[in-house]
């Protein structure tokens, strides 16, 4: 399997590092930008529009790019090395897969023509607070207590979302919510529309959420009526999952360089710490873990880019697991190897464990992931016990 990027794959690449570095690879830049509403930077975002990175997944009828997973990856690989804080993933990735997933042409054309350009944000309104009646089971992809209904013909919701990444700052939310007649639909609500009430606040990662409550909130309704939208969800969340292990790659990277760095440069009883053999391990530990997370991921985006639809929401599981163990093991130790300086808000490695632990989290943990393969168990014929490998082939 070639893991190797092509020539255009470089160059984007190296084009969307060299525009991250200019905006936040002086790090005290991106502490400013996160300390301030709506937690970064519109002139970031209007450039990363103009570079036609917020319209990179779509067709190119309805105003996008046209690229895969692979390309994805890469951008969210590169903003991740930086902690960029635009919503890239959220927005773009997920709330703006969605529309392209599930919404009319029409829809598309509209939604996804505006968040190409640069000129709207979207967010996803999704998890649903804790405490809930129902089945409240994180990371599921159907609503439960946010419900849809429509007396009169028009589409009315009501309930809590929480928390919803960016839906403060967002222009336009896409809900999701339990139907009349069962299953779970998907619908457009202006974020300052009526019915619409928003509470932000920050995140431990220097990012933004928000508690968003509909309160018989005028929506319209995403794609066709009477369609069940939990499978387009499971997808959608798949490709964005994969995003994240990208973005998460790129900050893994750069905590293994600042701990090497760390490790040469800094000195106890007269000689640099990289003398002590532990200490090396140690790294090498890390490294093993970074190019384990790295050959998961790329795999996970050569599988979203093959259309197997069926295979996806698997290999981002997998996919999933593997940085998720990855991301705790370096982030842990960097901060370890590092010493105290390592708990600052003003120092860099912390700032990168908090985003790893943030991304853990958004699609599901790796205890989630280790749940959802293991049920799956059952349906392989043969399993290794060492690599955890098993085909389906043999099975039938």
């Amino acid at each position: 399997m070639d893991f190797t990027y092509d020539d255009e794959q470089v160059a984007l690449r190296d084009a969307v590092r060299g525009l991250a570095t200019r905006a936040y690879g002086d790090f005290e830049q991106r502490r400013r930008v996160v300390a301030e509403d709506p937690g970064f930077s519109e002139k970031v975002w209007t450039q990363l529009a103009e570079m036609g990175l917020l319209g990179l997944p779509f067709p190119e009828e309805v105003g996008g790019v046209g690229a895969g997973p692979v390309e994805v990856g890469i951008v969210a690989a590169e903003l991740g090395r930086v902690l960029a804080p635009e919503p890239f993933l959220t927005s773009v990735v997920l709330a703006g897969g969605l529309v392209a997933a599930a919404g009319t042409p029409e829809q598309q054309a509209d939604v996804l023509g505006r968040l190409s350009a640069g000129e709207a944000v979207l967010a996803f309104a999704h998890h649903e607070p804790w405490g809930s009646p129902g089945p409240a089971a994180r990371w599921s992809p159907t609503a439960t207590t946010v419900t849809a209904s429509d007396p009169d013909g028009t589409w009315l919701l009501g309930g809590v979302k929480e928390p919803v990444a960016h839906g403060l700052r967002a222009d336009l939310l896409v809900v999701s919510a339990a139907l009349p007649a069962g299953g779970t639909g998907l619908f457009l609500v202006p974020g300052d529309g009526p019915g619409v009430s928003r509470t932000g606040y920050s995140t431990y990662d220097g990012g933004r959420a928000a508690r968003v409550a509909f309160d018989g909130a005028p929506a319209i309704r995403l794609g066709a009526p009477g369609v069940d939208q939990s499978a387009t969800i499971v997808a959608a969340a798949a490709q964005a999952r994969v995003a994240a292990c990208h973005e998460a790659l790129g900050a893994m990277e750069v905590a293994l360089s600042a701990t090497t760095d760390y490790l040469r440069t800094r000195k106890q009883f007269g000689v640099p710490l990289a003398t002590f053999q532990s200490l090396t391990f140690r790294a090498a530990d890390m490294y093993v873990s970074l190019e384990m997370a790295r050959s998961a991921t790329l795999w996970a985006a050569m599988v979203l880019a093959s259309g197997d639809r069926e295979r996806a929401a698997e290999a981002a599981s997998r996919a999933g697991l593997q940085v998720s163990r990855s991301g705790r093991h370096i982030g842990q130790e960097a901060i370890q190897l590092h010493g105290g300086i390592a708990m600052t808000a003003e120092y860099l490695v912390g700032n990168l464990t908090a985003r790893l632990t943030a991304l853990d989290h958004l699609l599901g943990d790796g205890h989630h992931h280790l749940t959802t393969l293991a049920a799956g168990v059952g349906d392989y014929g043969a399993l290794d016990p060492l690599t955890g490998r098993g085909s389906k082939e043999e099975h039938a």
